[in-house]
């Protein structure tokens, strides 16, 4: 199978780094995402990706030309403007024969097994939804005790990661989102499935603060 990377976004909440190279080279414990992401999917058995770039892409190109020992092939599915995840996915997939393919947004990482994902066509990996902030654990009127970034049992959350039927690629806007256009459709007409994941490792590479966390976990997630 072959799996999509989007990383076309422009990264704008971790300026000034991303004045000067796209999302997907900022470094975590010296190894840029997109080379994370890339082993990753190789774990899985995948060997074809295909990256969808837009801003800064031939600085993407330039450091995986150097990387020649991924022992991937990779090819590219460059935005002249940015066409939004659904465009992304849309123009990207003329490089796919297969019946299906994975999905990844280009500011994942996580430990997710990608062989639970295939097993339902047109299925969100989803976690349970963390919060941003320390939860108070009380006991009548009293703090008995602190939890970070509480996971809520039950509400579960997009984690950006798809496994998607080649049929799906007709009904994806030529500039939009995936998650607004096509997903809610198919959510109404019974076509779209979800994997629960729990007690998964996965961070979103927002913040400057997503960048800290996840460099104290990234080398226990990919190998």
């Amino acid at each position: 199978m072959k799996a999509i990377i989007l990383s076309g976004g422009r990264g704008k909440r971790l300026k000034p780094i991303t004045d000067y190279v796209p999302k997907s080279l900022i470094p975590i414990n010296n190894v840029p995402i997109i080379e994370w992401q890339i082993r990753y999917l190789k774990n899985f058995g995948i060997k074809d990706v295909i990256i969808s770039t837009g801003y800064k892409y031939s600085h993407i190109e330039n450091f995986l030309k150097i990387k020649k020992n991924l022992g991937i092939s990779i090819n590219y599915s460059v935005e002249k403007t940015p066409l939004g995840t659904g465009g992304a996915i849309k123009k990207a997939s003329k490089l796919i024969d297969d019946k299906s393919f994975f999905v990844l947004n280009g500011d994942t990482i996580t430990n997710i097994d990608l062989r639970r994902l295939k097993t339902k066509m047109n299925s969100i990996a989803a976690i349970e939804l963390r919060t941003r902030f320390g939860v108070l654990i009380t006991e009548k009127d009293k703090v008995i005790g602190f939890s970070e970034k509480k996971e809520i049992k039950n509400l579960w959350m997009n984690a950006g990661i798809y496994h998607l039927s080649k049929n799906i690629i007709k009904d994806l806007p030529s500039k939009g989102n995936i998650e607004n256009v096509t997903f809610p459709k198919y959510a109404i007409s019974g076509k779209l499935n979800i994997i629960k994941f729990k007690n998964v490792k996965w961070y979103s590479i927002d913040t400057y603060k997503d960048m800290e966390e996840c460099s104290k976990e990234v080398s226990k997630i990919i190998k």
